[in-house]
């Protein structure tokens, strides 16, 4: 039965679970859901093991909720059966998180992670530019979607192990020739962290051209000690 409140085609159970909220106890840098540590010499904010080694380039990265199978069936319809009212939907829930986790992170432009041209013709859009655009618009944010390009191509195996995904995204991202980007505080959406290599690699090429800051922000996260095994989940970040 279809939600027929909006025009989101799902369940009203199926969005209840979608709105579960991720723990509130998170790396303060990455997001990251499970044990911390926190960093000893300053005693400052709890880290997970990655963000204590300095592995992520971005300055923070927040999700809306964990990559369950209800979370993974509607990023599937939205990424590919063009079932472009999720892009809406996922974006109210992200305008909410950033008012209430990422207020203090001051941003000016909101940039969507792009994909390969090549993909882009295959499929014919890019599910973070329709979740990007609601956002900017309510966030009342100016949306620059032409900043960052991917010049890489993903391979085509479809499941990539973890050294994979990050060997894959290693140089694969640029920002456009003449784009101004310098001291720019950008806001950089995707639809799923999974190791965060993506968007660690955009934020790399963002902070090359000059950007001051990059805030990373994606509807889903994939949770490293999942309940779900892989067999009952699509595979994870198709675009990566």
């Amino acid at each position: 039965m279809l939600d027929t409140g909006c025009r989101v085609p799902l369940c009203h159970a199926c969005i209840t679970l979608l709105e579960q909220r991720l723990p509130d106890t998170t790396c303060a840098r990455c997001g990251r859901p499970g044990i911390l540590v926190s960093v000893a010499a300053n005693h400052g904010p709890p880290l997970c093991q990655l963000c204590r080694r300095g592995i992520y380039d971005f300055d923070i990265a927040r999700s809306f909720g964990a990559y369950t199978p209800a979370m993974a069936r509607a990023i599937l319809l939205l990424k590919y059966s063009n079932v472009t009212p999720l892009g809406k939907f996922f974006a109210e829930g992200l305008a909410t998180l950033v008012r209430r986790s990422l207020a203090d992170f001051g941003v000016d432009v909101l940039v969507p992670v792009p994909l390969h041209p090549n993909r882009l013709r295959e499929r014919g859009y890019n599910q973070a530019e329709v979740i990007g655009r609601p956002l900017a618009r309510l966030l009342d944010m100016p949306y620059r979607s032409y900043l960052l390009v991917r010049k890489k191509a993903r391979p085509d195996k479809l499941r990539l192990t973890r050294r994979e995904r990050w060997e894959t995204v290693r140089g694969a991202f640029a920002t456009q020739r003449g784009a101004p980007v310098d001291n720019l505080r950008v806001l950089l959406v995707d639809d799923v962290f999974t190791t965060g290599a993506t968007l660690d690699a955009c934020s790399r090429a963002l902070r090359g051209a000059g950007a001051a800051r990059v805030v990373g922000l994606t509807v889903a996260r994939a949770l490293v000690h999942s309940p779900f095994s892989d067999a009952t989940l699509p595979p994870l970040e198709l675009d990566a």
